[in-house]
C-alpha cells in the first residue's frame, strides 16, 4: 500500500485537491497575505509544499519574488509552465522540504493547505528551525491547518465519500494516540472498477504544542485566524491560520 505522505499528494489527488479548495478561498488567502504582511513587489516569499502553485502564481502576479518548493515533479512542472507562459518571477524546485537549504533569506514563508500536518513532532520542529534560519529578522511565517486538535477533535469523521469526475474516493479514518494522529486509508474507485488504496497520516498538535514548537524555533506566535480576513480563531472552526514572527 502506497503512503500518500511519501508523495504528499500525487496525481490522483490533483482533482480532489482542487475540488475541496475553491478559487475564491485562494483569492481571499492571497488578499490577506498582501494586506496583513504589507507585501510589496520584490518581496521574497518561500512557498513550502506549494502544490500546484495556487498561492505562488497568484503572489507572483502581484510582483512578489517567489520560490516554490514541492517534492512532486508534476506540480513543479505545472508551475514552471505557468511561470514561462506569463513571465512570472517564480523559481520552482522539486526538493524534500526537510533537507532543502535555500541560498537566500525570505521576507515571508508560507506553508498552506494543511501541509505541515504531514510531519511528526520531530520533523515539524526540524522544519520550523530551518525556516527560521532562512527568514529575515522580523520576517513572518504563515501556516494554514485544519488538523490542529481544536479542529480535528470536533470535526473528525471515520468515513467520507467524494465523487469527482469518473472516480469515487472513499476515506476511512482512525483517531489514534501516542503520537496523536489521524490515520486514513484512501480507496480510489474508477469507472472501470479498478481500485487503488493509499494510506495517509495527519499528525495532530494542539495550539499550545504548536506555539511551543514555534517558540523553540525562534518564533513568536502573533495570532491565529479562522478565515482569511482577520477573524480570530475559535474552537471548532474548519481551518486555522497561524501567524508567527521571527524574534
Amino acid at each position: 500500500m502506497e503512503n500518500i505522505n511519501d508523495t504528499y499528494f500525487d496525481g490522483y489527488y490533483k482533482d480532489i485537491w482542487r475540488s475541496i479548495i475553491p478559487d475564491e478561498l485562494t483569492v481571499k488567502e492571497v488578499d490577506f497575505m498582501l494586506s496583513y504582511f504589507s507585501l510589496q513587489p520584490g518581496n521574497k516569499i518561500l512557498d513550502l509544499l506549494c502544490g500546484y502553485g495556487r498561492h505562488a502564481i497568484a503572489l507572483a502576479k502581484k510582483g512578489m519574488s517567489i520560490t516554490a518548493i514541492d517534492n512532486l515533479i508534476d506540480y513543479i512542472n505545472e508551475i514552471k509552465q505557468a511561470a514561462i507562459k506569463e513571465n512570472l518571477p517564480i523559481i520552482a524546485l522539486q526538493a524534500d522540504v526537510l533537507t532543502y537549504e535555500p541560498d537566500q533569506l525570505f521576507d515571508l514563508v508560507i506553508c498552506m493547505g494543511n501541509s505541515l500536518n504531514f510531519f511528526n513532532a520531530d520533523d515539524t520542529q526540524r522544519l520550523l528551525r530551518n525556516i527560521s534560519l532562512h527568514l529575515e529578522k522580523g520576517g513572518c511565517l504563515l501556516i494554514n491547518s485544519w488538523s490542529i486538535a481544536e479542529i480535528a477533535i470536533k470535526n473528525f469523521k471515520d468515513r467520507s465519500w467524494n465523487n469527482i469526475g469518473d472516480k469515487k474516493f472513499l476515506v476511512e479514518s482512525q483517531f489514534l494516540f501516542h503520537p496523536t494522529r489521524i490515520e486514513s486509508e484512501h480507496f480510489i474507485l474508477t469507472a472501470d472498477e479498478k481500485t487503488e488504496t493509499k494510506k495517509a497520516i495527519d499528525y495532530i498538535f494542539s495550539i499550545n504544542e504548536m506555539e511551543a514548537m514555534l517558540n523553540a524555533a525562534g518564533f513568536i506566535l502573533k495570532e491565529i485566524y479562522s478565515i482569511p480576513g482577520r477573524k480570530k480563531f475559535t474552537v471548532g472552526e474548519p481551518r486555522s491560520y497561524f501567524v508567527a514572527e521571527k524574534s
